[in-house]
């Protein structure tokens, strides 16, 4: 072969069909290039460039977002089996052009790919995170910088890419950043943008082992915060629009004369039937507090009081069902033993 040969001449004719021309040796050699001859045409001055190790940009110009993603994941995913002889897939307009298996994106790169506005454009990040099972045997290269998972999460496809979750995204952003004030601004957009409950966030960190990180646990902090204001205010809506009796909010409830009960989220007096958000953020106490919310609730369904869980989670995606669950207790209450009587204080 010429190695000159313009790349219209040779066997690749779908790439024009195609957004991406990134390829591994491995696909150009199912496409009749041989390692020897890619390499050829990567020499300064050829018409492609070396990428990464074993990748091909297959044009001389800087790569695009996209084509970095792309051979991130092509020298990081592992090669699916195919049997001897078959004819590699050709692509769908518009698909991407590569299966990646065992690989996906994560970090900065991946909140940029979730829409995160506090996460810096693809084209600035120096290194792209690639997700990878801890027992792949490859090295960080280049901008490609391998995040290894003992368990690897279910990925989502964007824009033709297998992207990481926004909370374990998240955390592995997390553990490349050293300013509190980045962090914050990344753990805030995942609340109020919708992406992900703080419950979720907290896991994925206490599992990456960032919780012992001052500048991180204060984002918690805040982020917990924010994060109770939110469920707190769709818990004021269900009740509103879903036309359930105003309740009394945010009360404390003791026995006359006697102990502490503990406080509630919403409390209909007339119908003895209290709800409780369960804000819990899973750390190392989580089985304490999870303790602490088992025994209140029993001790108050024992005085005739129902209590309702509701995680921020259910208000957010499942409302309807938490109203109706709400309202199927005023009116069960008709039918039960009067409960005990609990004074009911601000708290």
């Amino acid at each position: 072969m010429n190695h000159n040969t313009p790349l219209s001449a040779l066997p690749l004719t779908h790439l024009a069909d195609v957004r991406l021309r990134v390829m591994s040796t491995a696909q150009l050699g199912e496409h009749g290039i041989s390692a020897a001859d890619a390499g050829a045409h990567c020499r300064p001055g050829g018409p492609w460039q070396q990428l990464l190790p074993g990748v091909c940009l297959l044009h001389p110009g800087p790569p695009t977002s996209e084509e970095r993603l792309h051979g991130a994941l092509l020298y990081a995913g592992r090669p699916p089996a195919r049997a001897a002889g078959a004819v590699p897939a050709q692509p769908r307009a518009g698909e991407p052009h590569a299966p990646y298996t065992d690989a996906m994106i994560t970090g900065l790169a991946a909140l940029a790919l979730h829409d995160f506005s506090s996460a810096p454009p693809l084209l600035s990040l120096n290194h792209i995170d690639v997700l990878v099972p801890r027992t792949r045997r490859l090295r960080s290269v280049g901008f490609a910088r391998l995040v290894r998972a003992q368990a690897m999460p279910t990925s989502q496809q964007i824009t033709g890419v297998p992207v990481a979750p926004v909370p374990r995204a998240l955390a592995d952003a997390v553990a490349q950043l050293a300013e509190a004030e980045a962090v914050r601004r990344l753990l805030t957009e995942a609340v109020r943008g919708g992406h992900c409950e703080p419950a979720a966030v907290v896991r994925e960190l206490n599992e990456a082992r960032l919780l012992t990180r001052p500048h991180v646990v204060d984002a918690v902090d805040s982020l917990l915060a924010e994060g109770r204001a939110m469920a707190e205010e769709r818990l004021y809506r269900m009740v509103a629009e879903h036309g359930l009796p105003d309740p009394l909010w945010n009360v404390d409830l003791r026995l006359p004369g006697g102990p502490h009960l503990g406080g509630v989220d919403a409390y209909w007096p007339d119908h003895a039937v209290a709800v409780e958000l369960d804000t819990r953020a899973p750390r190392q106490d989580e089985d304490a507090l999870w303790s602490e919310y088992v025994r209140k609730r029993e001790h108050l369904e024992r005085l005739g009081i129902t209590v309702v869980h509701v995680t921020p989670k259910n208000l957010r995606d499942s409302v309807e069902q938490q109203a109706t669950v709400v309202r199927t207790a005023l009116m069960a209450s008709v039918d039960r033993e009067p409960a005990a009587y609990v004074v009911v204080l601000p708290r």
